[in-house]
């Protein structure tokens, strides 16, 4: 029964006149021609997102100014394709090369002096061997004299002869190990000086070598064999150590990257499976990267070739396709509408058996795709269900029909 306030009319939207049918039943009267009608039914549920996307590069490789300076010389323009090791631009850089020559000229002086004194220790360790030789001959030969001498008859050589070999011989044994213990406390001393040499030899070398690099340096050349995609270079325009000079696409392939709804994101996850249509066949993809951040309602994933690339693929060429987030299963379903965004598939209105009035009724709801919705609870098979926009209908309790 109708209390004994006034009945409120409130203009809603364009919309029929809300009206309050019972203490706290708040309904709008509309006419059956304007929304849309569907069933919940058992059936299939297709698990899956749509994918839009575009095909992109799988590489993308940055070059930077590694020295910098005045272009002097642009050696490829944009769009060419390029080789390993193929000059780009040449840069003319003063400072650079004054650098260059002021390091090539004092690792050059530290390394002649490194030379120079390895020189002299292997120089002063051949002087020591050949002398402790020289001694050790001399023994030999002093002794074979003697011994020749000692054979003959007495008169045949002088007494002073003799005794001046055997002075030569004495003098010789004793020099000998001394001579043999400097030759040894100096071989020491340069085994452990050559190390250090010879390090420090590399180390002028490697620097006089990336001092050369420098001046290498101020030509940029092609990474990689590829097609460049941006380089937009002047002659004379002057640029830093470190500014992006150009991109080069490498001939890895491409992938492609496309865009999904962030109501799926807890729900996909690299290595799901998606389908797409390139020139009227489907071709079969893998999810690669799943990148979280949001941006305008949607988030990116990237997406590899199953199989081999389609041909004459071209970066930016738009994709569409299916992402499947899970196997097809019977469930209850519901087509899916406009009615999600307002209620948030919290609730829906449900027609009577009369279809002449539509009921708010709370539900949960699983699963979704663009074309079907999960229901897990709140409806049953042949329930008809308002699926068009929920605009309006936020605090309404009925909807009558017209």
């Amino acid at each position: 029964m109708i209390g004994a306030a006034a009945l409120g009319v409130v203009a809603l939207g364009g919309l029929s006149a809300l009206a309050l049918s019972g203490a706290s039943a708040r309904t709008l009267r509309v006419s059956a021609s304007t929304v849309t009608i569907d069933t919940v039914s058992q059936a299939v549920f297709h698990d899956f997102t749509p994918l839009q996307g575009k095909v992109t590069p799988k590489d993308t490789l940055y070059l930077d100014a590694l020295e910098g300076g005045q272009v002097q010389e642009i050696l490829a323009q944009a769009g060419d394709r390029v080789t390993k090791g193929q000059p780009l631009v040449r840069f003319h850089n003063t400072q650079v090369e004054r650098d260059v020559l002021t390091g090539e000229a004092y690792a050059a002086q530290g390394l002649t002096a490194a030379q120079s004194f390895e020189t002299q220790l292997e120089a002063s360790h051949a002087a020591n061997e050949r002398q402790l030789d020289q001694i050790d001959f001399d023994i030999i030969r002093l002794r074979r004299a003697l011994d020749r001498r000692g054979g003959y008859e007495a008169g045949v050589f002088s007494q002073e002869q003799i005794d001046q070999f055997k002075d030569e011989l004495d003098l010789d044994l004793k020099q000998r190990p001394v001579q043999a213990a400097t030759n040894k406390a100096q071989d020491d001393l340069r085994r452990q000086q050559l190390p250090g040499i010879r390090d420090e030899i590399s180390r002028l070398e490697e620097s006089m070598s990336k001092a050369r690099d420098r001046l290498e340096d101020l030509v940029v050349k092609a990474p990689m064999t590829g097609r460049l995609t941006v380089f937009d270079l002047k002659l004379g325009q002057n640029a830093k150590q470190g500014d992006r000079l150009a991109e080069l696409v490498p001939d890895t392939g491409f992938k492609v990257s496309a865009d999904v709804d962030e109501y799926y994101l807890p729900r996909v996850q690299v290595g799901q499976t998606a389908v797409a249509s390139f020139d009227g066949r489907d071709v079969r993809l893998n999810a690669i990267r799943v990148y979280p951040q949001v941006k305008n309602g949607a988030f990116t994933v990237d997406l590899a070739f199953v199989d081999k690339e389609p041909p004459n693929l071209t970066t930016g060429a738009a994709v569409q396709g299916r992402l499947s987030l899970g196997d097809d299963k019977p469930a209850l379903v519901l087509p899916a509408g406009a009615f999600l965004e307002r209620s948030g598939g919290d609730y829906v209105f449900v027609l009577d058996k009369g279809g002449h009035r539509a009921d708010r009724r709370r539900i949960k709801i699983g699963r979704r795709n663009t074309e079907q919705v999960e229901i897990l609870s709140g409806l049953q098979p042949g329930d008809r269900v308002i699926t068009s926009d929920y605009e309006g209908y936020e605090k309404l309790d009925r909807i009558q029909l017209k």
